[in-house]
């Protein structure tokens, strides 16, 4: 008899989550929080005591979607805030790898990026406008800590990310931090952002 496969992961938090049909109940943002906390991006190749995880990436990012959208609404913050929850149970793959897996990795991702957003009340997918914020604001977070923690040159980084607005990075420093204060962290700002969306 052949072996069943299994699709879902035992969450900390008592959770089975099923990663082919993720369903809004099973999400919570402890575990999102925890698991993206323990999570490297630059597959660890950044300097520092710790390592740089998915969980500070995501802190930047929004607060950098702040800083280039003066006055944006609180939920899209929320969203820039859990642009890449998915990773806390399929990981945080460098772009040459998603491109070597193909659409399946993005089809898993969508699947748990829905649930994510229904669970903490956004839209399935945000509108266009938004979705363009974020990702500016990704892409001057990559060229930050490219610059800042993974040994690229300006030069190198400009030509990968694109040359960022001064304002958007003036005074923004990236100290990697251990798990359990960028879990905290996290935690709290997620926890802000639902306050301020009433």
């Amino acid at each position: 008899m052949p072996k069943t496969k299994r699709a879902w992961q035992r969450m900390l938090s008592g959770r089975r989550l099923d990663l082919l049909d993720p369903t809004p109940v099973d999400i919570e943002i402890e575990d999102i929080a925890h698991g993206l906390a323990f999570v490297a991006r630059w597959n660890g190749q950044t300097e520092g005591d710790y390592p740089y995880s998915v969980a500070e990436h995501s802190l930047l990012v929004e607060a950098l979607l702040a800083r280039i959208s003066a006055g944006i609404e609180p939920k899209w913050r929320l969203a820039a805030l859990l642009h890449d929850a998915p990773e806390y149970v399929i990981g945080d793959m460098i772009s040459p790898v998603k491109d070597a897996v193909g659409p399946d990795y993005g089809a898993l991702d969508d699947r748990l990026a829905a649930a994510i957003h229904i669970r903490f009340g956004l839209p399935v997918t945000l509108p266009v406008a938004v979705k363009k914020k974020i990702k500016q604001a990704d892409r001057i977070s990559a060229w930050l800590e490219a610059t800042q923690i993974a040994g690229f040159s300006v030069d190198e980084a400009n030509r990968f990310f694109g040359v960022p607005d001064p304002g958007a990075v003036e005074g923004m420093t990236i100290a990697p931090r251990q798990p359990a204060e960028v879990r905290a962290a996290f935690t709290a700002r997620h926890v802000e952002l639902l306050a301020a969306m009433g």
